[in-house]
Parts: C-alpha cells; sequence; structure tokens
C-alpha cells in the first residue's frame, strides 16, 4: 500500500510516498481503508523528533483520519500515534467513531484531535458547564488552527466570553461568527497588555497554551485570581520554565493536556464522545476544514502549519 513514511529526522522535506507492507489488525483493532488524514502539529513535531515515543526512521506519519472500516463499509474517524497516513490503517476499535450523517471523509479526518483536545482543555479549566452571572473568560492561542476554531465552538455552547489569539486580522475575522468575542493580531499587539486592556486589568480565567517557551508564564501573567493555564503543545519547540513565584501571587496553576495519554483512558474517552455526539447531533460542532491537499503534495501540507498559513485543519486526501 501507499503511504506517507518519515524516512529521517527533520522537517517537511523528510516526506516520502512510499511503498509499504500491508497493516495486520491484532487483538482490539479493526482495519480501516483511509480516505483522508488530518494534520496536527504534533505529526511535525514527530517528523523532527520532538514528539514523545517518536519511533525510529522509517516510519508511517500520522495519527488521525477517516475512512470505512475494512469489509463492513461503516465510515468511522479515528485517532492512533503513528501509521494514519496510509491506505490502511489498524487502529485501536475504542477510539474509532462513526462519521456523523452528511460529513465528508475531510470533516471527519478534522474531528478527533481538534475537539477531544478542545474538550479537555475546558474540563481541565473546570468550565465544562455554564455558570450563573458573569461569563468565564478564555484566552485562546492560535484560534484560527484546528484545536482553536474547535474551541470556539464549544466555548459559544458553554457561554464562554473568549478572547483569542492569530497572526493576521483576516484569520481573526473569519473566527468571529463561530463565537469569538475578541480577536488579538499578536504580530501587531501584545497580547498580555490586549488583554489587561480588554479585560479592564481583571485578566482571564483560563488559558489554553500551545506555544511553549516564554509563553507559559506570559500566559500566566493573563489569569486573574485562581485562573489556570491548559498548556497543551510546544509550538515553539522550547521547554516552558515556569517561575512558581507566578502561581502563588494569584493562587494560580498550570495544567498539562496530553491526548496522547488521555487517550488510554477508556473512561474519560467515552464521556466526551458522549457530550461530543450530543452537540454534533444537534448541529453545534462542525470542523473548519482550511485546506485539502494530495498525498503527493504532504510537504507543502506540513509548511502551511509550520508557516502558520492555515485556517482551521490541514487535511490530506489518501483515496479518493
Amino acid at each position: 500500500m501507499k503511504a506517507i513514511v518519515v524516512s529521517r529526522l527533520g522537517g517537511p522535506e523528510v516526506l516520502e510516498v512510499r511503498l509499504v507492507p500491508d497493516p495486520v489488525a491484532g487483538e482490539g483493532q479493526a482495519l480501516v481503508r483511509v480516505k483522508a488524514g488530518g494534520i496536527n502539529f504534533a505529526d511535525i513535531m514527530t517528523a523532527q523528533g520532538g514528539y514523545p515515543g517518536t519511533p525510529k526512521p522509517p516510519f508511517v506519519a500520522g495519527r488521525e483520519f477517516c475512512g470505512p472500516l475494512d469489509g463492513g463499509g461503516q465510515m468511522v474517524m479515528g485517532y492512533t500515534q503513528w501509521a494514519a497516513f496510509a491506505e490502511d490503517v489498524a487502529a485501536r476499535s475504542e477510539l474509532l467513531w462513526p462519521v456523523p450523517d452528511g460529513w465528508s471523509a475531510e470533516e471527519g479526518a478534522a474531528f478527533p484531535v481538534n475537539y477531544f483536545t478542545a474538550y479537555f482543555a475546558y474540563w481541565k479549566a473546570g468550565l465544562l458547564e455554564k455558570t450563573t452571572g458573569a461569563p468565564p473568560r478564555v484566552l485562546i492561542h492560535a484560534v484560527a488552527g484546528g484545536v482553536g476554531t474547535a474551541a470556539v465552538q464549544i466555548g459559544k455552547l458553554l457561554g464562554i466570553e473568549m478572547y483569542g489569539t492569530s497572526s493576521s486580522d483576516e484569520k481573526l475575522a473569519r473566527v468571529k461568527p463561530l463565537g469569538l468575542a475578541h480577536g488579538i493580531n499578536y504580530k501587531e499587539h501584545d497580547y498580555q497588555e490586549a488583554i489587561e486592556e480588554l479585560t479592564h486589568g481583571e485578566g482571564v480565567d483560563a488559558v489554553f497554551e500551545m506555544l511553549g517557551g516564554e509563553h507559559t508564564a506570559k500566559s500566566i501573567r493573563c489569569l486573574r485570581d485562581f485562573g489556570r493555564v491548559i498548556a497543551y503543545g510546544t509550538a515553539t519547540g522550547q521547554r516552558a520554565p515556569v517561575d512558581a513565584g507566578l502561581l502563588y501571587a494569584k493562587g494560580a496553576s498550570v495544567h498539562g493536556l496530553w491526548l496522547t495519554y488521555l487517550s488510554a483512558k477508556r473512561n474519560l474517552m467515552g464521556e466526551a464522545w458522549k457530550r461530543l455526539a450530543a452537540w454534533i447531533s444537534q448541529g453545534h460542532l462542525h470542523p473548519v476544514v482550511g485546506s485539502v491537499v494530495a498525498m503527493e503534495e504532504a510537504r507543502a501540507a506540513y509548511r502551511l502549519l509550520l508557516e502558520r498559513k492555515n485556517f482551521g485543519k490541514v487535511v490530506l486526501r489518501i483515496a479518493p
């Protein structure tokens, strides 16, 4: 079968379309004929060797996919650690979900990582239930990306007042109809200063932070008393030094969110899917697919994320 292979560690140039052996489903797994695969920043980090547990090259890339079950025909969307960007994938059965009626394979491939991550971010922040009084405030970094657009859709359902950062006014304008209240172009404005101004010095209740480096501490400074930073990535490639003194001063906290770890918690994933599926059935959630790229152009697709040129999800078309 054809697959996108990480031939060696490095940038997008290490991706190659190769013929590889067909996968064999083990116990508790199912075979899926992949039509589309969703690209995440974790895939870029994996190719670079910066993602925990990265196999030794060569290996098949990708962790998010959509297609029919082998022999059964039911369309499913799924999550795995590696090997999703291939014509066939063997994946854990409990990490396969039915594709909602009316969704394309590309939309299905844009769902699992983004929406489970966004859901668990609100869970970690203690904001899954609507509260009385003034709405909670959340700052979402990279709000025009895959997780960002998912978080805005969920936040709207939860009655959250959302603030978001992005690299352009155009991207921010496209997120506003989803429910974003306040957009911050980080290339033109310091987002810490913008949050202070927009909240009249009060800060936000939570920050969804996937940048790492200096931005974790900077995000802590955006919090109001007892706020929480939910750290789920390091897009800058830099570790985040955290000064405990910053946390003491506000009674604040930093929470790690790693879908790789949470995906092994069957009860947690089941509860999350139950809630997400209900919202889908009510027509409230719909993946934002910004670009669909042929698997032969995977290098260009990875560059869209690296260069911050994507809006919503970048999806690879694996098969017609």
